[in-house]
């Protein structure tokens, strides 16, 4: 079996509560996940516990995390664990933490207009598993807007400006913003997407519930490869004691 844990809290606006059932249940209809979810943060500090996890869920938004928290994580999918969230639950989970905001690729700034904005979401297709069976869709949510690590592999994007919403960004040139992503941090593999500002933006959009339930899939592998290869974290080991 594999097993999973799930952080749930932070700031309530964004339902953590229900977004954590959700993506528990995307990984137990498979058959052979374990999944278990904290209400606190204090289980990052069981470094153990965090080294027998394939997975870690961040459902956790506008929190504080302490340096040994954020080491024991960093450490833990530097070694092989998967790492996956959706919208301010991973990217915008911990203000204070640029280490943080370096393994996870990007950092909410903004969603202009608010929610219940109506934009389209484009699906880039190329390598990746997680946008097999996948096309564009439609979206009624936050269109958010993120500062994001040049190194991200996006899977899907939106278009900035929205042509009904003026902001002050509107004097710069239209951009293609990532709405789900992968990377990589170490050893272990990274997803992302933008989509759940309320959990019922899954319903509405079943191609971001499916989008989601790939990419915990796909981070859920990292050490099914590991092993597979036979990769150690010899190699970062070096870069790791200069951070």
């Amino acid at each position: 079996m594999k097993r999973a844990l799930i952080i749930q809290g932070g700031w309530d606006g964004h339902e953590p509560q229900l977004t954590s059932k959700r993506f528990a249940q995307m990984l137990i209809e498979e058959g052979n996940w374990q999944v278990e979810i904290e209400d606190n943060l204090t289980c990052l500090e069981d470094f153990e516990r965090l080294e027998k996890m394939d997975l870690l869920v961040a459902c956790w938004t506008m929190g504080t995390i302490t340096p040994e928290q954020s080491s024991n994580v960093v450490k833990a999918v530097g070694a092989g664990m998967g790492l996956a969230g959706a919208h301010g639950g991973m990217c915008d989970a911990f203000r204070n933490d640029t280490q943080w905001q370096f393994m996870t690729g990007g950092q909410w700034v903004s969603h202009p207009g608010g929610d219940g904005i109506e934009y389209q979401v484009e699906i880039k297709y190329g390598s990746s598993p997680i946008v097999k069976g996948l096309s564009d869709f439609t979206v009624w949510s936050e269109h958010y807007y993120l500062h994001i690590d040049p190194a991200v592999e996006v899977l899907a994007s939106t278009r900035f400006p929205h042509p009904d919403v003026p902001y002050y960004h509107l004097s710069n040139k239209a951009v293609d913003m990532p709405v789900a992503w992968t990377k990589f941090w170490g050893n272990g593999r990274v997803f992302y997407q933008s989509l759940g500002h309320h959990d019922d933006v899954f319903d509405k959009s079943p191609m971001a519930h499916q989008l989601m339930k790939q990419g915990l899939l796909w981070a859920g592998e990292s050490k099914t490869i590991v092993k597979e290869q036979g990769l150690t974290t010899e190699r970062f080991e070096n870069d790791a004691k200069m951070y």
